[in-house]
């Protein structure tokens, strides 16, 4: 039996220009930029259900974590009994 896929973390989160950006951890470039919150979650969600397994991290204007969700939404710990 091989190793699980490792999860691959994304962060939503202000841009500093008034905007929002949602990056792969470790990137050098955001993934997707957008003028709102709202828009850089739905493409940043897109992004993440591309991987095998992923995690969305959205964070407020203060940097701190608002929503963390994990794809597929089965591999989320918190949503097991």
């Amino acid at each position: 039996m091989g190793k699980p896929a490792a999860r691959v973390n994304y962060y939503v989160a202000p841009d500093g220009r008034g905007g929002w950006k949602g990056a792969r951890e470790g990137a050098a470039r955001p993934t997707v930029k957008a003028a709102t919150k709202a828009e850089a979650i739905r493409l940043t969600i897109e992004a993440a259900k591309k991987q095998s397994l992923a995690c969305v991290r959205i964070l407020r204007t203060d940097g701190s974590v608002q929503e963390e969700r994990s794809y597929p939404r089965a591999s989320d710990r918190r949503a097991r009994g």
